[in-house]
């Protein structure tokens, strides 16, 4: 097997068979590694001050900084609980995940394709969740949590991987020009989805970002 920088490259059984086992490139290990412990530092401390919240109304995050960046607000919504237990709690969990699927790809492990499609299946809940919760913090609750952004930047850094990852091993059909895409500019789509979200920010609240 030979190790790559490249975060493209992928590693298959013996008998080239597609459906077979599939490992990944260390920097992929890695991109999974940085950004499940992204996300789980972000979850971390939004569950601190969570329960720091729940023991004095009057405690004051940190990253409440102005009015509209306002992480007390989004903690206290009704949605930062949306499966009756604060949201963070549920991102320990698969944060950490990721990170021990990103260190078993680093001791070189190789998964089959219903392992692939499972973990592709639980970021694009990730990305799903996450968006709702963007959703909501910019059009319904009208603040921003600087820890929640970082959060959904990891989440969907991970999915646009991940699913180009499967893409280009034959594991989600795609046309031959999706798959030669994904293979040669997989950085495209996390960027312009990142994109989005900053613009989407940025005009929510223009006047007050231009005052």
């Amino acid at each position: 097997m030979t190790t790559t920088a490249s975060l493209d490259e992928t590693h298959t059984d013996a008998d080239g068979s597609k459906g077979g086992a599939v490992g990944a490139s260390r920097a992929f290990a890695w991109m999974l590694i940085v950004t499940g412990a992204a996300g789980l530092l972000a979850a971390w401390v939004i569950t601190i001050d969570k329960f720091k919240l729940l023991e004095d109304k009057g405690f004051k995050p940190a990253c409440s900084i102005n009015p509209v960046v306002s992480c007390g607000d989004i903690m206290e919504s009704d949605q930062a609980s949306a499966f009756g237990f604060p949201n963070p709690m549920l991102g320990l969990a698969t944060y950490a995940i990721v990170i021990c699927v990103g260190v078993t790809l680093l001791a070189n492990a190789r998964f089959p394709r219903w392992y692939w499609l499972t973990f592709n299946f639980g970021t694009l809940f990730g990305v799903g969740f996450c968006t709702w919760l963007m959703y909501q913090s910019l059009y319904v609750i009208g603040n921003l949590c600087l820890w929640c952004n970082l959060a959904w930047i990891a989440t969907l850094i991970m999915f646009w991987y991940v699913t180009a990852h499967n893409i280009r091993n034959g594991f989600l059909p795609a046309p031959r020009a999706v798959r030669d895409f994904v293979s040669e500019f997989p950085w495209v789509l996390p960027v312009l989805h990142t994109g989005v979200i900053g613009m989407l920010i940025l005009t929510r609240w223009w006047d007050f970002w231009t005052s």
